[in-house]
């Protein structure tokens, strides 16, 4: 064991759990009505509990035991066949489990953007339990548990295809299949607290360090690297959204610049422990650039109501970064250099059967879970309920009592 991997690991881990407790909770928290605030934190503190839980009683062993190319074994179940003094790499297995664990935390916490204001409460849990072991523990091991992207030599350094990609299709799905929310798209009441967003958002830009420079595994030049470029892409797909509102509607809003924010460490993540300072300004470029025009397209064009842009920002946004790892990875563009033989060609192919791979996994896997959500304990709310709003009828208190 190394001490100083070991702290870092430690603090990382409490940096991600901080990105869903209160990070995401807050910023979704602030983009609905007020009468719905306390339903969107109790739904990610619900799911943070329940996701620990479950990756305990057997999600991490499924994820990283074994060496099936699809799914792990059952040998580390509730951790009893791992000794206090087990190691994974440099650091103690616990705060490997503990670190993992809250990567699986926030990724069903990211689908919550995509039925807030009008989903059951039962519905939502039963949800986020089923997509946790059919659609997050599969692609994790395929990625990460030495699967079979995993040796086909995909990319993906913090979660691109594991966090954001699954997580925004299956946002989409779950939205289209939900329908909009009453009044969509020219009727719905705006942010109820843009300030609580911009909070919201800002401790999220802080946890993604440990998101993404935790990925290394390590304290060193590959943690400090990817600190670095994190933080630079997320920089500049916010001056993008200030940019495109500003020239737009003539006022950039706080709104937006947050969320430009967020796309654009959306974007680096899966490129973060691979590429340099240079290329997370393209990355943070594009990935600002293109979630802009995709929360265009899903919301105004296509009329789907995925109400807080999860497919947008981080489906779009980890598919971007994913490919753009294949280009700015090669060591003449200032990253860390492709496997012995590999071209920037021959990893773009590689790169985009993962994409391809988790994509339609997520998509019909998700659909499936859907449709038994609704059969068991039905998925959305009462019109009268969804008309009142969550909190006082669903949890029975108020987020502000005056």
């Amino acid at each position: 064991m190394i001490a100083g991997d070991t702290a870092w690991l430690m603090t990382a881990t409490a940096l991600v759990l901080f990105m869903t407790l209160p990070g995401l909770a807050l910023f979704y928290g602030g983009l609905v009505r007020a009468e719905n605030l306390l339903s969107v934190l109790m739904q990610c503190f619900t799911i943070a509990s329940l996701v620990t839980v479950l990756w305990l009683g057997a999600a991490y062993s499924l994820t990283f035991s074994g060496d099936g190319a699809w799914i792990g074994n059952l040998s580390k179940v509730l951790l009893l066949g791992v000794p206090r003094d087990a190691l994974s790499g440099t650091i103690p297995e616990s705060v490997f489990f503990m670190f993992q664990m809250t990567f699986a935390i926030i990724t069903p916490a990211l689908i919550v953007g995509a039925f807030v204001e009008r989903m059951r409460f039962g519905a939502v849990v039963l949800f986020a339990a089923l997509w946790l072991f059919l659609v997050y523990v599969p692609v994790a091991h395929w990625v990460w548990g030495g699967g079979w992207l995993a040796a086909r030599g995909v990319m993906d350094f913090a979660g691109g295809l594991v966090v954001h990609l699954t997580a925004g299709v299956s946002a989409l799905i779950l939205a289209i299949v939900l329908g909009p929310r009453m009044g969509f798209p020219h009727d719905v009441r705006p942010p109820h607290a843009p300030w609580m967003t911009m909070v919201g958002a800002c401790m999220l830009w802080v946890g993604w360090f440990g998101f993404n420079a935790g990925s290394a595994l390590s304290a060193g030049a590959d943690a400090g690297m990817a600190m670095t470029v994190t933080h630079i892409s997320a920089a500049t797909a916010t001056l993008v959204w200030i940019v495109i509102e500003a020239v737009k509607f003539g006022k950039p809003s706080m709104v937006g610049a947050v969320t430009g924010a967020i796309a654009g460490l959306a974007s680096i993540t899966p490129a973060s422990g691979y590429v340099g300072p240079g290329a997370a300004l393209v990355i943070g470029l594009v990935g600002g650039s293109l979630c802009y025009l995709m929360v265009m397209l899903v919301k105004h064009r296509f009329k789907i109501d995925d109400s807080l842009d999860v497919l947008a920002v981080h489906g779009v946004g980890g598919a971007i970064g994913i490919m753009l790892t294949a280009l700015f990875a090669d060591a003449a563009l200032g990253g860390i250099g492709l496997a012995e033989g590999q071209t920037i060609g021959g990893q773009a192919v590689v790169q985009f059967i993962g994409l391809v791979a988790v994509l339609v996994w997520s998509v019909v896997v998700t659909f499936v879970i859907i449709k038994m959500v609704q059969a068991i304990v039905g998925l959305r709310v009462s019109a009268e309920v969804e008309e009142q709003g969550l909190d006082l009828n669903i949890h029975g208190e108020r987020g502000y009592n005056m």
